[in-house]
């Protein structure tokens, strides 16, 4: 055999076509796994491509992403725990009302489920509520009744920040919803103030929070000691405690039909699995043996 210039380029085209029928046995082989697993393969596929948007997205914070923690009503057949919520209540009522809204909460959403009708028409009746006209075209002021919303600290937006150093505090009636991370992120928040670290320094009226974006928050720590909220069932009134209570009760508040829709979905799902197994026996034992027969036609 030669090594000629035409030899070469023969053994050439030669590894080619076999590299391009390789090629196409190894997509025809992935073409036909996929098509006899399609679900598993898609499953596989969404989680990668979570993961990775994920990594992206937590390479590309300003802050620190919140741990994890067990919330006792994340599970599917877990509920909110209504001590913890009425806990977390007063936490808001008592220290979180100070420079924090609720405008979408009233009055009547606590009742059943972190007070009775009794305690939240005294809860309501607490406050004084302008309304009006009357017959002389006054306005008034009255007891607040259970349809009130919960009051707001300042009548408008320009008195908040004026208060507040210009920054303004947010409304916390859907904030779980709002913020990314959830409750998981509120108690980070609320627990992870923190000495800012050598070379870091803070402009007057900021404090440093890693958990907060951009390291800087200019809402001070609002739960500083131990016993600043009282309890009427004892519990002790830790940092630690009230933050992982009020973290709850905000979490009930952006959502709190949570509950009864886990209920809606249990029977739904239970319904559904009773019409599957009907059908699935309907089919075995009384419509299988009909669509199977085999029917002969003979001449006599």
């Amino acid at each position: 055999h030669t090594d000629t210039p035409g030899h070469r380029l023969k053994k050439k085209l030669r590894l080619d076509l076999a590299g391009v029928m390789f090629s196409r046995g190894l997509f025809s082989k992935a073409f036909n796994l996929a098509k006899r697993n399609p679900v598993p393969l898609a499953v596989g596929a969404g989680l990668a491509t979570a993961a990775m948007a994920g990594n992206i997205a937590q390479a590309s914070d300003d802050c620190v992403p919140p741990p994890a923690v067990n919330w006792s009503h994340k599970g599917v057949f877990s509920s909110f725990d209504a001590a913890s919520m009425r806990r977390g209540y007063e936490v808001y009522r008592q220290v979180c009302s100070t420079c924090h809204a609720m405008h979408f909460m009233c009055y009547r959403n606590l009742v059943g489920f972190t007070h009775t009708k009794e305690h939240a028409e005294m809860l309501a009746g607490s406050i004084e509520v302008k309304d009006g006209p009357n017959d002389e075209g006054e306005m008034f002021d009255r007891p607040g009744k259970l349809f009130d919303r919960f009051p707001a600290p300042y009548p408008n937006e320009e008195a908040a920040r004026a208060a507040n150093g210009g920054a303004y505090p947010p409304d916390l009636s859907l904030v779980c919803k709002a913020r990314p991370h959830g409750e998981d992120y509120i108690f980070a928040l609320l627990t992870g103030y923190k000495d800012p670290p050598a070379g870091v320094t803070m402009r007057p009226g900021l404090h440093y929070n890693p958990y907060f974006s951009g390291g800087a928050i200019s809402m001070e720590a609002p739960l500083k000691m131990y016993g600043q909220v009282e309890w009427q069932d004892g519990t002790p009134p830790t940092v630690t405690q009230m933050a992982k209570d009020v973290s709850t009760f905000l979490a009930w508040a952006s959502e709190p039909e949570t509950d009864e829709r886990k209920k809606a979905g249990v029977k739904w799902i239970t319904a559904l699995f009773t019409a599957a197994l009907i059908a699935g026996y309907w089919k075995r034992f009384k419509w299988m043996p009909i669509k199977t027969r085999k029917i002969e036609y003979r001449a006599y």
